[in-house]
Protein backbone atom coordinates (compact mmCIF):
# COMPACT_ATOMS: atom_id res chain seq x y z
CA UNK A 1 0.00 0.00 0.00
CA UNK A 2 1.22 3.54 -0.70
CA UNK A 3 2.46 5.52 2.29
CA UNK A 4 2.76 9.24 2.86
CA UNK A 5 5.65 10.21 5.13
CA UNK A 6 4.73 13.64 6.47
CA UNK A 7 5.69 15.38 9.70
CA UNK A 8 2.91 15.95 12.25
CA UNK A 9 1.44 19.39 12.82
CA UNK A 10 0.75 21.29 16.03
CA UNK A 11 -2.73 22.52 15.13
CA UNK A 12 -4.54 20.68 17.92
CA UNK A 13 -2.50 22.75 20.36
CA UNK A 14 -3.01 25.96 18.38
CA UNK A 15 -6.76 25.32 18.40
CA UNK A 16 -6.77 26.13 22.12
CA UNK A 17 -5.80 29.73 21.35
CA UNK A 18 -9.35 30.38 20.13
CA UNK A 19 -12.73 30.15 21.80
CA UNK A 20 -14.54 27.31 20.06
CA UNK A 21 -18.25 26.88 19.41
CA UNK A 22 -19.63 23.34 19.40
CA UNK A 23 -20.30 21.80 16.00
CA UNK A 24 -24.04 21.16 15.66
CA UNK A 25 -24.05 19.07 12.48
CA UNK A 26 -21.54 16.57 11.05
CA UNK A 27 -19.28 18.05 8.38
CA UNK A 28 -17.23 16.07 5.88
CA UNK A 29 -14.41 17.65 3.87
CA UNK A 30 -14.11 15.60 0.70
CA UNK A 31 -11.54 16.30 -1.99
CA UNK A 32 -9.93 15.13 -5.18
CA UNK A 33 -6.48 13.87 -4.10
CA UNK A 34 -3.79 16.56 -4.50
CA UNK A 35 -6.33 19.39 -4.55
CA UNK A 36 -5.47 21.22 -1.33
CA UNK A 37 -6.84 18.72 1.17
CA UNK A 38 -4.51 19.79 3.98
CA UNK A 39 -5.25 23.47 3.39
CA UNK A 40 -9.02 23.23 3.79
CA UNK A 41 -8.74 20.65 6.57
CA UNK A 42 -6.29 22.70 8.62
CA UNK A 43 -8.26 25.91 8.22
CA UNK A 44 -11.53 24.31 9.30
CA UNK A 45 -9.84 22.67 12.28
CA UNK A 46 -9.39 26.15 13.72
CA UNK A 47 -13.18 26.61 13.88
CA UNK A 48 -14.12 23.32 15.57
CA UNK A 49 -13.28 21.99 19.07
CA UNK A 50 -10.57 19.33 18.90
CA UNK A 51 -12.77 16.76 20.60
CA UNK A 52 -15.22 17.09 17.69
CA UNK A 53 -12.54 16.48 15.07
CA UNK A 54 -12.34 12.93 13.72
CA UNK A 55 -8.63 12.06 13.70
CA UNK A 56 -8.99 8.28 13.77
CA UNK A 57 -8.19 7.82 10.08
CA UNK A 58 -8.32 9.53 6.72
CA UNK A 59 -11.69 8.40 5.38
CA UNK A 60 -11.85 6.65 2.01
CA UNK A 61 -14.29 4.29 0.33
CA UNK A 62 -12.34 1.20 1.41
CA UNK A 63 -12.60 2.02 5.12
CA UNK A 64 -15.88 3.94 5.30
CA UNK A 65 -17.83 1.18 7.07
CA UNK A 66 -15.32 1.26 9.95
CA UNK A 67 -15.79 4.98 10.42
CA UNK A 68 -19.51 5.60 10.27
CA UNK A 69 -19.24 7.23 13.70
CA UNK A 70 -17.63 10.21 11.96
CA UNK A 71 -21.00 11.03 10.37
CA UNK A 72 -23.33 10.47 13.35
CA UNK A 73 -25.76 13.35 13.83
CA UNK A 74 -26.06 12.59 17.54
CA UNK A 75 -22.34 13.33 18.01
CA UNK A 76 -21.37 15.79 15.25
CA UNK A 77 -17.79 15.61 14.01
CA UNK A 78 -15.59 17.33 11.47
CA UNK A 79 -13.99 14.66 9.30
CA UNK A 80 -12.08 14.53 6.02
CA UNK A 81 -10.92 12.22 3.26
CA UNK A 82 -11.01 11.27 -0.41
CA UNK A 83 -14.37 9.57 -0.72
CA UNK A 84 -15.47 8.04 -4.00
CA UNK A 85 -19.07 8.38 -5.09
CA UNK A 86 -20.88 5.12 -4.40
CA UNK A 87 -23.66 3.39 -2.51
CA UNK A 88 -22.01 3.25 0.90
CA UNK A 89 -20.78 6.83 0.57
CA UNK A 90 -24.21 8.14 -0.37
CA UNK A 91 -25.86 6.39 2.57
CA UNK A 92 -23.44 7.52 5.30
CA UNK A 93 -23.32 11.11 4.01
CA UNK A 94 -27.09 11.53 4.04
CA UNK A 95 -27.76 14.50 6.27
CA UNK A 96 -24.08 15.46 6.50
CA UNK A 97 -22.74 18.86 5.39
CA UNK A 98 -20.56 17.69 2.52
CA UNK A 99 -17.88 19.93 1.03
CA UNK A 100 -16.15 18.86 -2.19
CA UNK A 101 -12.79 20.47 -2.96
CA UNK A 102 -11.56 20.33 -6.56
CA UNK A 103 -8.57 21.69 -8.47
CA UNK A 104 -7.98 22.81 -12.03
CA UNK A 105 -7.03 19.59 -13.87
CA UNK A 106 -4.07 21.37 -15.47
CA UNK A 107 -2.53 22.26 -12.11
CA UNK A 108 -3.60 18.93 -10.63
CA UNK A 109 -1.31 17.09 -13.06
CA UNK A 110 1.63 19.20 -11.87
CA UNK A 111 0.82 18.71 -8.18
CA UNK A 112 0.40 14.96 -8.55
CA UNK A 113 3.61 14.67 -10.58
CA UNK A 114 5.54 16.60 -7.96
CA UNK A 115 4.10 14.47 -5.17
CA UNK A 116 4.73 11.12 -6.85
CA UNK A 117 8.34 12.05 -7.59
CA UNK A 118 8.97 13.16 -4.00
CA UNK A 119 10.25 11.00 -1.16
CA UNK A 120 7.18 11.98 0.86
CA UNK A 121 5.19 9.52 -1.29
CA UNK A 122 6.37 5.93 -0.94
CA UNK A 123 4.87 3.18 -3.08
CA UNK A 124 5.87 0.75 -5.81
CA UNK A 125 6.97 3.65 -8.00
CA UNK A 126 10.41 4.41 -6.60
CA UNK A 127 11.97 3.14 -9.82
CA UNK A 128 10.57 6.23 -11.54
CA UNK A 129 12.40 8.65 -9.25
CA UNK A 130 15.91 10.04 -9.47
CA UNK A 131 15.63 11.03 -13.11
CA UNK A 132 14.83 7.54 -14.41
CA UNK A 133 11.98 9.06 -16.43
CA UNK A 134 11.51 12.60 -17.69
CA UNK A 135 9.12 14.96 -15.95
CA UNK A 136 7.00 15.02 -19.11
CA UNK A 137 6.78 11.22 -19.05
CA UNK A 138 5.63 11.32 -15.44
CA UNK A 139 3.03 13.95 -16.31
CA UNK A 140 1.62 11.64 -18.96
CA UNK A 141 1.47 8.84 -16.40
CA UNK A 142 -0.50 11.10 -14.08
CA UNK A 143 -2.91 11.86 -16.92
CA UNK A 144 -3.36 8.34 -18.30
CA UNK A 145 -2.44 6.26 -15.27
CA UNK A 146 0.05 3.46 -14.66
CA UNK A 147 -1.27 -0.07 -15.16
CA UNK A 148 -2.01 -1.75 -11.82
CA UNK A 149 -0.21 1.03 -9.90
CA UNK A 150 -1.92 4.40 -10.29
CA UNK A 151 -5.38 5.33 -11.60
CA UNK A 152 -5.80 7.66 -14.57
CA UNK A 153 -7.18 11.15 -14.04
CA UNK A 154 -10.44 10.32 -15.80
CA UNK A 155 -11.21 7.74 -13.12
CA UNK A 156 -10.19 10.09 -10.33
CA UNK A 157 -12.15 13.09 -11.55
CA UNK A 158 -15.16 10.97 -12.45
CA UNK A 159 -15.49 9.14 -9.15
CA UNK A 160 -14.04 11.71 -6.72
CA UNK A 161 -15.64 14.83 -8.19
CA UNK A 162 -18.02 14.77 -11.16
CA UNK A 163 -20.22 11.97 -9.83
CA UNK A 164 -20.95 14.00 -6.69
CA UNK A 165 -22.29 17.03 -8.56
CA UNK A 166 -26.00 17.64 -8.16
CA UNK A 167 -26.23 15.64 -4.93
CA UNK A 168 -26.19 18.60 -2.56
CA UNK A 169 -22.41 18.92 -2.19
CA UNK A 170 -20.84 22.31 -1.52
CA UNK A 171 -18.42 22.68 -4.44
CA UNK A 172 -15.24 24.58 -3.59
CA UNK A 173 -12.43 25.32 -6.04
CA UNK A 174 -8.95 25.21 -4.55
CA UNK A 175 -7.97 28.30 -6.51
CA UNK A 176 -10.79 30.35 -4.95
CA UNK A 177 -9.81 29.21 -1.48
CA UNK A 178 -6.15 30.05 -2.07
CA UNK A 179 -6.97 33.50 -3.50
CA UNK A 180 -8.87 34.53 -0.39
CA UNK A 181 -6.33 32.98 2.00
CA UNK A 182 -3.71 35.21 0.39
CA UNK A 183 -5.86 38.36 0.71
CA UNK A 184 -7.49 38.03 4.10
CA UNK A 185 -7.79 41.79 4.59
CA UNK A 186 -10.05 42.17 1.55
CA UNK A 187 -13.79 42.47 2.07
CA UNK A 188 -14.25 39.68 -0.47
CA UNK A 189 -12.34 37.29 1.80
CA UNK A 190 -14.69 38.04 4.68
CA UNK A 191 -17.67 37.36 2.43
CA UNK A 192 -16.08 34.15 1.13
CA UNK A 193 -15.29 32.65 4.53
CA UNK A 194 -18.59 33.85 5.98
CA UNK A 195 -20.49 32.02 3.24
CA UNK A 196 -18.28 28.95 3.64
CA UNK A 197 -18.96 28.63 7.37
CA UNK A 198 -22.63 29.29 6.76
CA UNK A 199 -22.84 26.58 4.08
CA UNK A 200 -21.18 24.15 6.49
CA UNK A 201 -23.69 24.96 9.24
CA UNK A 202 -21.03 26.47 11.48
CA UNK A 203 -22.69 29.81 12.12
CA UNK A 204 -21.39 33.34 11.69
CA UNK A 205 -17.73 34.27 11.39
CA UNK A 206 -16.10 34.82 14.79
CA UNK A 207 -14.36 38.16 15.27
CA UNK A 208 -10.91 36.52 15.08
CA UNK A 209 -11.60 34.55 11.90
CA UNK A 210 -8.57 36.02 10.11
CA UNK A 211 -6.22 34.81 12.84
CA UNK A 212 -7.75 31.34 12.67
CA UNK A 213 -7.35 31.16 8.90
CA UNK A 214 -3.75 32.39 9.13
CA UNK A 215 -2.88 29.68 11.65
CA UNK A 216 -4.64 26.93 9.72
CA UNK A 217 -3.19 27.95 6.36
CA UNK A 218 0.40 28.15 7.62
CA UNK A 219 2.29 26.05 5.09
CA UNK A 220 4.73 24.97 7.77
CA UNK A 221 1.83 22.99 9.26
CA UNK A 222 1.29 21.01 6.04
CA UNK A 223 3.62 18.09 5.43
CA UNK A 224 2.49 17.83 1.82
CA UNK A 225 2.89 21.50 0.88
CA UNK A 226 5.11 21.88 -2.15
CA UNK A 227 8.13 23.25 -0.30
CA UNK A 228 7.83 20.63 2.46
CA UNK A 229 7.96 17.57 0.20
CA UNK A 230 10.96 15.37 0.96
CA UNK A 231 13.53 15.01 -1.79
CA UNK A 232 13.81 18.63 -2.91
CA UNK A 233 13.06 20.15 -6.29
CA UNK A 234 12.26 17.50 -8.90
CA UNK A 235 12.08 19.90 -11.84
CA UNK A 236 8.30 20.11 -12.30
CA UNK A 237 7.39 23.39 -14.04
CA UNK A 238 4.94 25.95 -12.68
CA UNK A 239 2.68 25.66 -15.73
CA UNK A 240 1.57 22.57 -17.60
CA UNK A 241 3.12 22.40 -21.10
CA UNK A 242 0.76 23.03 -24.00
CA UNK A 243 0.92 19.45 -25.24
CA UNK A 244 0.01 18.04 -21.83
CA UNK A 245 -2.89 20.51 -21.68
CA UNK A 246 -4.18 19.01 -24.90
CA UNK A 247 -3.73 15.53 -23.44
CA UNK A 248 -5.80 16.54 -20.40
CA UNK A 249 -8.58 17.73 -22.70
CA UNK A 250 -8.46 14.36 -24.45
CA UNK A 251 -8.39 12.41 -21.19
CA UNK A 252 -11.17 14.29 -19.36
CA UNK A 253 -13.13 16.15 -22.04
CA UNK A 254 -15.46 18.80 -20.66
CA UNK A 255 -14.41 18.40 -17.02
CA UNK A 256 -12.69 21.79 -16.70
CA UNK A 257 -15.81 23.52 -17.99
CA UNK A 258 -18.09 21.44 -15.75
CA UNK A 259 -16.07 22.44 -12.67
CA UNK A 260 -15.94 26.11 -13.65
CA UNK A 261 -12.43 26.38 -15.07
CA UNK A 262 -13.31 27.12 -18.70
Amino acid sequence: MPRVIARPDSLNDRNAEFEQRPLREPVFLNSVPKSGTHLIRNIMRMFVPVHQQYHDEFIQYANIRRHQAAFARAQPRLSWGHLLFGDDSAVVLRGVRHLLLVRDPYDWVLARTRFFLSDTFQASLDHLKGGNVSVETMMNMMIFGIPDKAPDMNSIYTHNAVSWLGTGVILLRFEDLLKHVRKLDDAQAETFFGELLGDLGMGALPHDWRDRVRVGSDREQSGTARENLAGGDVGVPDELPDLQKRLVEQAVPGVRELLGYA
